[in-house]
């Protein structure tokens, strides 16, 4: 058993140096659209865990969810954005929002809602032309 523990102890140790590696060596462009998949990762986990009835792991799947938002909030220029980050700060509290009704509903509709509401997210902020980025 302490064997294990050792294991999942310097697995964790290596995943963090890890992650932090790669996110200072990440563009501010790379590290949204890392958190956009991040985000999609955890409602979809969240997905199912609902449907394996674990709602425990839908509560941890969904509050990451959240905190992702909360990240995703941050890094808006309110300053320089004008409508465009309006609209997208106005966006991304609906699906705090919907966050936790589905949550506390166990909705996989409207988990899949804001899935759909991410993804064209992504889909306009990958198709930034790298000039732009």
């Amino acid at each position: 058993m302490a064997a294990v523990m050792n294991n999942r102890k310097y697995a964790n140790q290596y995943a963090a140096v890890h992650t932090e590696s790669i996110v200072e060596e990440s563009t501010p462009h790379a590290l949204i659209q890392m958190l956009m998949d991040g985000f999609l990762m955890q409602v979809n986990a969240a997905k199912g865990a609902i449907t394996r009835g674990s709602f425990e792991d839908k509560s941890t799947h969904i509050s990451r969810a959240i905190s992702i938002i909360g990240g995703l909030i941050d890094g808006i220029d309110m300053e320089r954005g004008g409508s465009i980050a309006e609209n997208l700060n106005r966006l991304y509290e609906y699906i705090n929002a919907k966050l936790f009704q589905a949550s506390a509903e166990n909705s996989l509709e409207m988990l899949d809602e804001v899935s759909d509401l991410m993804r064209s997210v992504k889909e306009a902020w990958d198709a930034i032309p790298e000039a732009h980025r």
